[in-house]
């Protein structure tokens, strides 16, 4: 029995005592209870720096085809502020960002009035950082886990590493508590198929989950995604598509009517 499968029985069984004792009210109740005292499972956290400050960073631009719907803060570096096309984009008066109806937050760019230059670049260092931070994680829990194609499965608490092409034909159920991390290094490209989704059970958090990419990633239409995605190159949503999480790339963010929301942490 793998270390996480021993500690979910054990859970599994404090939630049952704890949900008959006088302060539980319900499994949930005591499940919250029991939060603090399981010990977190997966790699060490990724430290993304200023870069988690954004929904979206990326280093070549970012496009939507309108409407789409971004819950957090856009930023490029160190292109100027014409990378970001699609938006209609309405300057504040002090130069600093810009806004747009299909962004809840601000845009920034590289080209911005003072001190926004140096946001930007800081940011993309850190985004720099995180993605070798993550690429170069040793010593995985899986490799080429099911041959790289996830779909149908239930991903638990670890470290991925794959050195093929990763798709998700089917959906797929990441699995864990909201203190669990799991980190993702992909060596090839990765897509999930149109209509799919990846679910969380469990209390797992999108914050807590890291696809380092260093091939491009494709979102089909009406696809839904989770977690943090620390690309090398592009990632390119298709129409009706859904991200709860970052899309932080070196290169360019393709959107079409897409819904790109920054995760909750615990």
């Amino acid at each position: 029995m793998s270390p996480f499968h021993q500690q979910t029985l054990v859970v599994c069984l404090m939630v049952a005592v704890l949900a008959h004792s006088a302060g539980a009210k319900s499994a949930q109740d005591a499940q919250k209870r029991l939060s603090s005292l399981t010990t977190a499972l997966g790699p060490a956290p990724v430290n993304l720096g200023t870069a988690g400050d954004f929904a979206i960073l990326a280093k070549s631009g970012v496009s939507t085809v309108p409407d789409s719907v971004i819950t957090g803060d856009v930023g490029v570096s160190p292109i100027s502020q014409d990378a970001m096309t699609g938006f209609s984009l309405t300057s504040y008066p002090e130069g600093t960002f810009t806004t747009s109806t299909q962004v809840t937050g601000k845009l920034y760019a590289a080209n911005d009035i003072a001190p926004t230059p140096v946001k930007m670049t800081t940011a993309v260092g850190d985004m720099e950082i995180a993605y070798t931070d993550a690429a170069g994680r040793v010593n995985p829990d899986h490799v080429e886990y099911n041959s790289g194609a996830l779909g149908g499965t239930t991903l638990f608490p670890g470290l991925y590493k794959f050195e093929t092409n990763v798709g998700f034909s089917t959906d797929c159920t990441i699995s864990g508590s909201s203190r669990d991390t799991w980190i993702f290094q992909i060596a090839g490209d990765m897509s999930i198929a149109d209509n799919t989704r990846i679910t969380l059970a469990g209390g797992a958090l999108a914050s807590n989950i890291v696809w380092v990419v260093a091939g491009k990633t494709t979102h089909g239409a009406g696809s839904h995604f989770e977690g943090i995605i620390l690309g090398a190159t592009s990632a390119e949503f298709i129409t009706g598509s859904s991200i709860n999480g970052r899309v932080l790339v070196q290169t360019m963010v393709t959107l079409q009517q897409t819904t790109v929301t920054s995760p909750t942490t615990a």
